[in-house]
């Protein structure tokens, strides 16, 4: 089946550009104008992946995020967002709501391409059940679920993949390139800040157990099951 791209931009020479490009790639695309139109289309149409303008009227792209991700129909959708360049804060606070990556405006089509298939190929079913047990988590590779003490874990698309790999890998210290091209699928690093912002939310959402996501400075992060002391 051929995968489903919703835009969500104003500007029609950004649209006309996006859909040609994804076009070429393979992709089906949708298109809105507006924040609202957007939200009625993800949630009637649930496409494979979103491209989301920051800079919207109406309901904003942070708006818009906010509300997709709050929503159990709609959480799981990979969210890419379009920023101003050099807007560290808008990229940050997207990042912060839930959006799984970002590209900054003047944007390269071929970049945004690779980044849009990135994110569709992670998001892909998975063919065959899995399921393992660490300490107190539960993951279940099939559902895409992970449980700590027997309680589901509210976690995006990119949370659970970013978690489950430090739960696999548990022990070893996984630098942040590792983590962009095995969670984010980027070949080449593009900005490790995106990794730390994940792992800031994680870690919120671990409560009593945020301690097991170990900060090893200068190189990256480890998972430890160690009970805190």
């Amino acid at each position: 089946m051929q995968p489903t791209v919703l835009i969500i931009e104003d500007e029609p020479d950004v649209v006309d550009l996006l859909r040609h490009r994804l076009a070429k790639a393979n992709f089906r695309i949708l298109v809105a104008g507006d924040g609202a139109t957007g939200l009625e289309i993800a949630r009637s149409n649930r496409p494979d992946v979103i491209v989301l303008d920051l800079m919207l009227p109406g309901l904003n792209g942070h708006e818009v995020c906010r509300v997709l991700k709050q929503s159990p129909e709609t959480k799981n959708l990979p969210i890419l967002m379009l920023t101003a360049k050099g807007s560290t804060g808008d990229r940050v606070k997207g990042l912060e709501l839930g959006a799984d990556d970002y590209v900054s405006k003047p944007f390269s089509p071929k970049e945004l391409v690779l980044r849009v298939q990135a994110l569709h190929r992670r998001t892909e079913t998975v063919a065959q059940v899995s399921l393992s047990q660490v300490g107190p988590f539960s993951i279940d590779k099939n559902s895409l679920e992970i449980r700590m003490d027997g309680q589901r874990l509210d976690l995006t698309t990119t949370e659970f993949k970013l978690l489950s790999l430090l739960l696999d890998r548990r022990g070893r210290t996984l630098d942040r390139d590792t983590l962009l091209q095995v969670v984010w699928g980027y070949q080449n690093t593009i900005d490790t800040r995106t990794v730390d912002t994940h792992v800031r939310r994680l870690r919120e959402k671990l409560g009593d157990n945020s301690h097991r996501i170990e900060t090893v400075r200068g190189e990256g992060y480890r998972f430890t099951t160690t009970p805190e002391p």
